[in-house]
């Protein structure tokens, strides 16, 4: 079988690598030539993840059309700001009957639409549709570390041929029918992992960052709820399993985004210039507004990333609001 990732990130090099080691041919799509001489004279990728050696099954190509020839399968590890535009892009290539899996998490901007409505809007097919979500740091899958992840989708048999095709000895996949929980958890665990950092930054301690992460998934489970999606699936993988690990990881970027850089005064343009990564989560607390005031949905730790990433709040005064807002039942 042939297996198209659309993305040469961490995380699409990752994917590129389980779907090697589960039989697939790869071709992994590019943007720049380097990386594409990397991967196939080499077999690293020189952006990222580059201490690992990627097996021969994966060919990195910048063509779209190249990419996605006789693919059976083609998955989107895009940042979510970008999907429409990549599913516009190889839309030309892409069979009305090809499985399509997203790995990206957020919202869209203005829209308040999931990255699933968004591929549906554009290549259509609901039913070929799978998330593909957990918690997977790309460093640590690159080099074999057990992991899991959650496959879902509105049509069950995608779920588990995709749920099949991706579990390996040390990848291991579950299925799901929430794909909106499943959309949301990956949305909301990013922002809060920020407002962690932040914390830490701030010269604050584990305790803290338990209640932080507690709360946001207070948060997380009234949202996800409210558009329809199960409270449940907030306990699950792409739920607690993705929070714990991108709120607790030296991996994180979204945390140490909050923690090295929000919290010193820096900003979301210091941190890409550094890193040349993009922090989903820093988009999630402005897109996840849209969402809130749809459906009337108090979301305290949400706005306040919102409110120092965005309109440069001061962290210390955010802090001092959020520990005063009135006492009230847990549930």
């Amino acid at each position: 079988m042939r297996a198209c990732v659309i993305g040469s990130g961490s995380w699409g090099t990752a994917l590129s690598q389980v779907l090697a080691d589960a039989g697939c041919d790869v071709r992994l799509l590019a943007r720049r030539e380097s990386v594409v001489a990397g991967i196939n004279e080499e077999h690293r990728n020189p952006d990222y993840v580059s201490d690992a050696v990627l097996p021969d099954a994966i060919v990195a190509t910048t063509s779209h059309e190249e990419a996605l020839a006789d693919a059976s399968l083609c998955v989107l590890v895009t940042p979510s700001r970008y999907l429409r535009a990549t599913a516009c892009a190889i839309k030309p290539y892409v069979a009305d009957d090809l499985p399509l899996v997203i790995c990206s998490k957020g919202v869209e901007e203005g829209t308040g639409a999931l990255p699933a409505d968004v591929l549906e809007e554009e290549l259509g097919g609901a039913e070929r549709i799978c998330v593909l979500s957990g918690p997977t740091h790309a460093e640590e899958v690159v080099h074999r570390i057990p992991s899991s992840v959650v496959c879902a989708s509105v049509s069950e048999d995608t779920a588990v041929w995709v749920r099949d095709l991706f579990s390996t000895e040390y990848f291991r996949a579950y299925t799901s029918g929430d794909i909106v929980g499943v959309e949301l958890c990956g949305a909301f665990k990013n922002v809060i992992a920020i407002a962690v950092g932040i914390s830490y930054g701030l010269g604050m301690g584990d305790n803290t960052a338990a209640a932080i992460i507690t709360r946001g998934m207070a948060e997380m489970s009234r949202m996800v709820c409210a558009c329809g999606g199960e409270a449940l699936t907030c306990m699950g993988l792409a739920g607690t399993g993705d929070m714990v690990v991108t709120c607790t990881s030296r991996h994180s970027r979204n945390r140490r985004f909050g923690e090295d850089y929000i919290a010193r005064g820096r900003t979301l343009d210091d941190f890409e210039a550094d890193t040349h990564m993009v922090v989903e989560g820093a988009l999630a607390c402005k897109t996840l507004h849209v969402l809130s005031e749809r459906h009337q949905v108090e979301l305290p730790l949400t706005e306040a990333v919102r409110a120092l990433v965005w309109e440069g709040a001061d962290p210390e005064a955010v802090a001092r609001m959020l520990l005063d807002r009135p006492l009230r039942s847990e549930f």
